[in-house]
């Protein structure tokens, strides 16, 4: 049996979570690996089939997605060409993360395709939203990347085909400790922005994460360091706490190690915006946006302590063992896929 296993990389949770998933799949069958998008600070450690430009999105630095350098960076005649063109048809299964090429590309040929994400969850109507939701995202969310069978990954099981993290071994293989720094990693901010109010708490030691810069520095109080899996791991294994967006990895790895958190989801970003409402109604503080009462929120924070903990047991195998039999029989009957 021949699988393709298609990633998006605007955003590094997918492609650590691909870091998981793909050698478990090549140990379940014969698997090609598509990748789309380029703003993934990680790297993956085997082949790729298809790497391709894809349709993705430019993080800006006021708290929200670059829209302008976005679009400018968008080539449809290649997202068009490229759907047209990528041989799903010689898959018995088709498994997406969220990845719109091989989505269309099983839409155009009438093949079926098997989402795996977390935006898969936001199919059901049992995952947390907002008071307020966003109809045209929610639009989004089902047609950006559509699927014939979903399977979703969040914070808690809300429903019979959303399961729990895939936790990256790198993390589970950490021994949390406290050493009485704070970890930041909001890549939609800009690093002298947060610098300017992390200096008025000169006592707390802080250690930004940034994809803004390329070299490691100190100001004060404050380290800026490019992100990287291994500081940032041995940053996570020995912070007091972390402040992050609204994202579903570092959150959940966050839970999984007991560590404090401040959620801050992207503006605009409305799957980052019901991750922080999921988060918040577990208990931890979620602020809208840094703004001119930042400061007062910190200050609240950094004496506060509290946690929650979830064991996301490793059920990643047992996952995918149930996906490929369960669909791969009536996806059989693929062609055969030239080599080259």
């Amino acid at each position: 049996m021949k699988i393709l296993y298609a990633v998006q990389a605007t955003g590094n949770g997918h492609v650590s979570r691909a870091r998981e998933i793909v050698p478990l799949l090549k140990s379940l069958a014969d698997t090609d690996v598509l990748l789309s998008g380029q703003n993934a600070a990680l790297q993956l450690p085997f082949d790729i089939r298809y790497r391709i430009s894809g349709l993705g999105f430019v993080f800006g630095k006021q708290g929200g997605i670059d829209y302008t350098k976005s679009i400018a960076q968008a080539n449809l005649y290649q997202l068009f060409r490229d759907i047209r063109q990528l041989p799903v048809e010689y898959y018995d299964l088709v498994i997406s993360d969220f990845e719109p090429v091989s989505a269309w590309a099983c839409r155009k040929k009438r093949k079926s395709c098997i989402a795996l994400s977390h935006q898969a969850a936001f199919l059901s109507k049992k995952t947390p939203r907002p008071e307020k939701q966003d109809l045209f995202t929610e639009w989004i969310l089902k047609y950006y990347s559509p699927c014939s069978d979903a399977y979703g990954f969040h914070f808690k099981s809300y429903d019979k085909a959303i399961f729990t993290p895939v936790i990256r071994k790198d993390i589970r293989a950490l021994h949390p400790t406290d050493k009485n720094f704070y970890i930041v990693y909001l890549p939609a901010y800009g690093d002298t922005l947060l610098i300017s109010y992390f200096h008025q708490f000169p006592d707390v030691a802080i250690k930004i994460f940034s994809i803004h810069s390329k070299q490691k520095y100190t100001h004060k109080n404050v380290e800026v360091i490019p992100v990287n899996p291994q500081d940032f791991n041995q940053g996570f294994e020995s912070c007091s706490g972390i402040i992050t967006g609204g994202g579903f990895e570092t959150p959940a790895e966050a839970i999984y190690l007991n560590k404090k958190m401040m959620v801050i989801p992207m503006r605009n970003q409305y799957e980052q915006i019901c991750n922080a409402e999921a988060l918040r109604q577990i208990g931890f503080p979620v602020l809208p946006a840094i703004n001119k009462d930042f400061t007062l929120h910190l200050e609240k924070w950094f004496s506060s302590d509290f946690r929650y903990q979830e064991q996301y047991p490793d059920h990643t195998k047992e996952i995918l063992t149930n996906i490929i039999e369960e669909h791969a029989p009536r996806y059989s009957g693929a062609r055969q896929l030239q080599s080259g």
